[in-house]
């Protein structure tokens, strides 16, 4: 009689135990649904977290947290896609009142993204002109590139600005530089990305009410002075560089909250087929 009464005793034990463990499962899912509702995103997920770690056996609780998971996710991309579009719509109405001041320079024949230029550093108004030239492409990619023209060539590849109080920003060795002629004119020109400059473009915009020297390094040097519409550009082009580049992430990260909204959709819907919901 004791081992009948022993297995009886066990078994009322284990189901009182499933009993608990889904209770406190479900009070944890309950927890979550409130959270969600309440758009509380991060604290439903982590309660959702916590059912599979707190409790492993509450199969029917884990798998409703389940349920719930893909429903906050859903929620959460789509206020995350709607913030998105009411900033991008801000950053593109502050660049319609700020790309008036600067000239785009693209061929849509053979360009996909054109450059911004301040009006004082078009090609047209600097031939015979050494100088450095401060551009932003579309996408907000800034850089410069140091121009030297002269009667001999001096290979450049680098260049150096100067404060009057001898303080200075140098750039490396340019990966992209090239030189031509133009009756009997040398031209050289050397790219510098922004980042791949030595802190040249923001030397030059924090320092644009002094007086600025540049030399230009290679098998000779040369020196000049930045004139202030250069020095100006060099600011004027790195806020709009900035502009740009923001309107670019805000636009790749609405692309990723769309990819992750067509992902749990398309998880949704297989899990209602399966189901029969």
């Amino acid at each position: 009689m004791k081992k009948p009464i022993l297995f009886l005793t066990t078994l009322c034990c284990l189901l009182i135990a499933c009993e608990d463990v889904e209770k406190k499962a479900g009070e944890k899912l309950q927890q979550a649904r409130q959270a969600y509702e309440a758009g509380r995103y991060n604290e439903a997920k982590m309660q959702i977290d916590s059912i599979k770690i707190l409790y492993p056996k509450a199969f029917d609780t884990r798998r409703a947290g389940i349920y719930l998971m893909q429903d906050v996710e859903l929620a959460e991309q789509q206020k995350t896609l709607a913030y998105l579009d009411s900033l991008l719509q801000i950053r593109q109405a502050e660049l319609e009142d700020q790309k008036g001041r600067f000239v785009l320079e693209k061929d849509t024949a053979y360009q996909q993204i054109g450059r911004y230029l301040a009006p004082a550093q078009v090609i047209e108004k600097n031939l015979h002109r050494s100088y450095l030239r401060f551009q932003t492409d579309e996408t907000g990619m800034m850089s410069l590139t140091s121009i030297y023209c002269g009667k001999g060539n001096i290979h450049h590849t680098a260049v150096k600005v100067t404060a009057p109080d001898g303080t200075f920003a140098e750039t490396p060795a340019s990966k992209d530089s090239y030189e031509t002629s133009d009756l009997g004119e040398k031209i050289e020109k050397a790219d510098y990305k922004l980042g791949e400059d030595g802190g040249i473009i923001l030397f030059v915009g924090q320092h644009k009410d002094q007086n600025l020297r540049v030399t230009y390094t290679g098998d000779r040097t040369y020196s000049t002075t930045l004139s202030r519409a250069d020095r100006q550009a060099a600011a004027d082009v790195y806020q709009l560089s900035q502009l740009l580049s923001s309107i670019t992430q805000i636009k790749k990260d609405m692309e990723e909250a769309e990819r992750k909204i067509r992902f749990v959709e398309e998880n949704m819907k297989k899990r209602k087929t399966e189901t029969g919901e």
